[in-house]
């Protein structure tokens, strides 16, 4: 199957898009493949993008910066705008060093060789006379966003959090054309629109998604069940049920009716098992799956 590129144009931010054809496809594969195409598209592609910004001089977030017309909010709103093409294996620091009276925009961002800023003209601040602004920018990449209030991702205190929005794929939309005939079967065609955000073209992000999804599908296989030995069930039927590892509640109630073993448990039923007292139809799920996953016993 070949996508057809049919219309292509950039937009005056710089977001690029693409509309592709795939067609004569055979009933009801036009919404399979658009969903699945869509889905990798926006969250499972990775990008570049900063996730943490230091401004040298100032330790707090919603102060000023003397000699700069934005203060600390307005720099990091400003540059999580920032789009920045390349792939990095691990994070690493860029900086900006301007002495004013200037302005400061994406092209002050001096940054290692493997990565480069997209949109170079993006406003950041404004700095005034005799003031020197320096920024120290952290940028990784990665999947998805990270939310500026993830403390779990903050690796330094004097860092302020960005919103980093990895994901290289601003808009991803398809529609599904009317049957018709084609070599005398039923046919439609799949009509693919794709929007990036510049750091990757719509052609790159249609075939890494294509990759992945045909990796995820090649992986997939279907495992025979275990077969247990007459001595490995006996076994298993003794073992106690703490070995089962339930939640309080279920394993209290258990014990309450002096079911202490697997073997104990087999005596009862799906029905008798959710008429003890407390246990509810809830902990008998939790029972019936863990006795399924760990020990491949299933009640009646």
């Amino acid at each position: 199957m070949k996508f057809e590129k049919v219309e292509s144009f950039q937009s005056d931010n710089g977001q690029l898009t693409n509309r592709y054809y795939l067609k004569a496809l055979e009933n009801g594969r036009g919404v399979t493949i658009g969903n699945a195409l869509r889905r990798v598209l926006l969250t499972e592609l990775e990008g570049t993008a900063i996730s943490e910004v230091r401004v040298c001089g100032t330790n707090h977030e919603y102060g000023p910066v003397t000699g700069v017309r934005e203060d600390v909010l307005e720099i990091l709103l400003n540059l999580k705008q920032i789009k920045i093409q390349g792939q990095l294996e691990e994070p690493c620091i860029a900086v900006v060093d301007v002495q004013g009276p200037n302005l400061v925009t994406g092209r002050s961002i001096k940054t290692p060789e493997n990565i480069r800023v997209i949109n170079l003209n993006h406003y950041i601040a404004a700095v005034s006379d005799k003031t020197n602004l320096q920024l120290e920018l952290k940028i990784e990449s990665g999947k998805g966003y990270i939310l500026s209030g993830d403390k779990n991702h903050r690796s330094t205190p004097e860092f302020f959090g960005v919103d980093a929005i990895f994901t290289p794929v601003v808009h991803v939309s398809f529609t599904v054309k009317d049957l018709y005939r084609f070599d005398e079967m039923n046919v439609e065609d799949l009509d693919l629109l794709i929007s990036t955000d510049g750091s990757i073209t719509p052609d790159q992000a249609l075939a890494d998604a294509a990759k992945k999804l045909e990796t995820l599908f090649g992986s997939l296989v279907v495992c025979e069940p275990k077969v247990l030995l007459s001595s490995e069930i006996e076994t298993s039927r003794q073992t106690l049920i703490e070995e089962l590892q339930l939640s309080v509640r279920a394993y209290n109630c258990l014990k309450r009716v002096n079911i202490c073993t697997i073997n104990d448990l087999k005596k009862y039923s799906i029905k008798e098992l959710k008429e003890i007292k407390n246990f509810g139809e809830k902990c008998a799920n939790e029972v019936l799956c863990k006795l399924r996953d760990r020990f491949d016993i299933i009640l009646d």
